[in-house]
């Protein structure tokens, strides 16, 4: 095999690269790694076609598709109620305790709260492989035991981006596709395992910015099942909404995985990134306060009614979004707040008609589910269709109103420099203020502080955002992250990498994810 693997020599690469899984690995790469690439390519013309005053719009070359009397294949018996989905890393203890959480699935993340470190990814095959055979357990430093209930959540598997390489498997000289690595070695191992035990291999799809992104999906997915002696529609697959170029396509994506399709899901943290970029050369598309930006705000409303009416008349999941919330112990008022907010989204999803939600916290799957429980009488409300609401592309990018603060300004510094600082010491979900934070979230804090400084956004105070001034308050945000320690010296030590970095892609030209130039940072 004209294969490399760089760095063999870390925990369960044995068990996980085997002979028979990297050839799996190469046939992923060599029929559709060129694949990948092209479609990037397409990202980057639209991406500079919408920089000189393009606009978005549902496409005329599918209405057929729009228009036809079509449906996605029926639901799998264990992916009939969704209602709460907890979602999070693929590290050890933290799957045992999702699994466990009550939630009626479990999203385990390479993606947005996976720091990909070699070693990391590994583990989290190796996990997965051995929650799938039920006998994964972990033993704290403290000597706890963690151990699977009789009951468990449904799994589900969320590859990296097509935008993501996996540098440590080298195929003929090129780097695999990290969504090709993450997903045909998930399939590989699991997939017969799953299907004997009457579930199968169920995935989110992230990042998805065109219909022809779907149809290549689905074109690995017939592959790899065939490939491997698996039923053809027995990989089933949830589509993140999570661009704003793919909000204009729902039917499209859900037409293309028709077969494999299980759902589409409002990412509204990565939507709100995506929208921010691919419209941040505008001066009127300038953004508030990500504060400010609630699903209440017209745009946000549009997009989830459009994903709930498509997937309902298509015979799919329509999937809410995450409650970042953490409970708070020290503080029970902090605490009782953060869930009463929790509980105010999570009414407003399940009347809206969608069918389940995420949760990024165990303490709040009961809360969640309380809701739903409450709210929706029967597994799911994908039978409930009240006519196709009258979303237009102007409802889909209508700009929000609000204000600028420093306040904001100074929090998306706050958020982005300790992310990043975690994710590349190989920590890739973090809790920040009582928030549970990932790449999505602090994507909206770089890319705010760049459309700010390039349109010279005013904040409320009256002071104009600059280079200068964000420098400034980088430099007193980590200061005052070394208050009251010990060593406040070190402390500066610890960010110098994450400041150097955060720096670099808020001033400098504009990167199209922050993952990119933090890949080649991290200390893999």
């Amino acid at each position: 095999m004209d294969v490399s693997v760089t760095e063999r020599e870390v925990p369960g690469v044995e068990k996980v690269l085997t002979e028979p899984a990297s050839t799996f690995l190469i046939q992923l790469h060599r029929r559709f790694a060129s694949r990948v690439q092209e479609l990037l390519k397409d990202r980057q013309v639209l991406d500079r076609r919408l920089a000189t005053g393009e606009d978005l719009s549902f496409f005329a070359e599918t209405r057929s598709v729009r228009e036809g009397d079509w449906r996605v294949a029926p639901i799998p018996k264990d992916l009939v109620d969704r209602r709460v989905e907890i979602t999070g890393p693929v590290e050890r203890k933290m799957m045992i305790n999702a699994l466990n959480s009550g939630a009626r699935a479990f999203m385990a993340d390479f993606e947005d709260s996976h720091s990909p470190t070699w070693a990391g990814t590994i583990a989290g095959q190796a996990n997965l492989m051995d929650a799938v055979r039920r006998t994964i357990a972990f033993t704290s430093p403290e000597g706890k035991q963690y151990t699977l209930n009789d009951e468990i959540a449904v799994l589900l598997v969320r590859p990296r981006g097509w935008h993501l390489v996996e540098e440590h498997f080298i195929v003929e000289g090129e780097e695999v596709p990290a969504s090709l690595f993450d997903f045909g070695l998930y399939l590989f191992h699991n997939a017969k395992e799953l299907l004997a035990n009457g579930s199968g291999p169920y995935f989110y799809l992230p990042k998805l910015e065109h219909y022809r992104e779907a149809r290549l999906w689905n074109e690995i997915f017939v592959f790899a099942q065939d490939a491997l002696g698996l039923p053809q529609g027995s990989i089933r697959a949830t589509v993140l909404i999570e661009t704003i170029t793919a909000a204009f396509q729902m039917e499209e994506i859900l037409y293309e995985l028709r077969e494999h399709s299980s759902g589409l899901n409002c990412g509204r943290w990565d939507y709100l990134f995506s929208f921010i970029k691919r419209f941040r050369h505008r001066s009127e598309c300038v953004f508030p306060d990500r504060a400010q930006v609630t699903m209440k705000v017209p745009f946000m409303k549009a997009y989830c009614e459009l994903l709930v009416d498509t997937c309902h008349r298509r015979g799919a999941h329509a999937m809410g979004g995450m409650a970042a919330q953490i409970p708070i112990k020290s503080n029970p008022e902090a605490s009782r707040i953060a869930t009463d907010r929790v509980i105010e989204d999570k009414v407003r999803e399940v009347t809206m008609g969608h069918d389940g939600t995420w949760v990024a916290h165990p303490g709040q799957v009961p809360v969640a589910r309380a809701v739903f429980d409450e709210h929706m009488h029967g597994p799911n409300q994908i039978g409930n269709t009240n006519g196709k609401p009258q979303v237009t592309a102007t409802d889909l990018v209508a700009i929000p109103q609000g204000t600028v603060t420093e306040e904001g300004l100074r929090t998306n510094i706050r958020v982005g420099l300790q992310y990043l600082e975690s994710w590349l010491r190989g920590n890739g979900c973090v809790a920040l203020y009582h928030l549970m934070e990932d790449a999505a979230t602090a994507e909206i804090c770089r890319t705010q502080i760049w459309q700010w400084i390039r349109h010279g956004a005013k904040v409320q105070e009256g002071r104009t955002v600059t280079v200068e001034w964000f420098r400034q308050l980088l430099a007193e945000e980590i200061a005052a992250l070394g208050e009251g320690q010990a060593d406040p010296g070190a402390v500066e030590d610890r960010f110098e990498k994450s400041a150097k970095l955060f720096d670099r892609i808020v001033t400098g030209a504009f990167v199209e994810f922050l993952t990119l130039p933090a890949y080649d940072e991290l200390e893999k």
